[in-house]
């Protein structure tokens, strides 16, 4: 199974190699924007824009409330995955 994430371009980092600054829960990286960018948004548009991220490349936009309900899921199933990982660790010491 893949998993994108949502981020936010802050930046363009190089033109020619359609590379973007994104930040993804309060980390920048470098992101590969090409899947994004057409001649009805170009590069120079997608600062600002919310992008679905996998691997290094931003695979699809996305608006603010679907990039907010995403990381609000994302982090509700890390709190479950904590609550199955304590409930091993109580089973396993009984």
């Amino acid at each position: 199974m893949c998993l994108g994430i949502p981020g936010q371009i802050t930046e363009l980092v190089d033109l020619e190699f359609l590379v973007a600054k994104v930040d993804i829960g309060g980390v920048k990286r470098d992101v590969i924007i090409t899947c994004v960018v057409d001649d009805e948004h170009p590069a120079e548009s997608c600062v600002g824009d919310w992008v679905l991220v996998h691997a290094g490349f931003a695979m699809s936009r996305l608006d603010e409330e679907e990039a907010a309900r995403t990381l609000a899921l994302l982090a509700e199933l890390g709190d479950m995955q904590a609550e199955i990982d304590l409930m091993r660790q109580v089973e396993t010491s009984a």
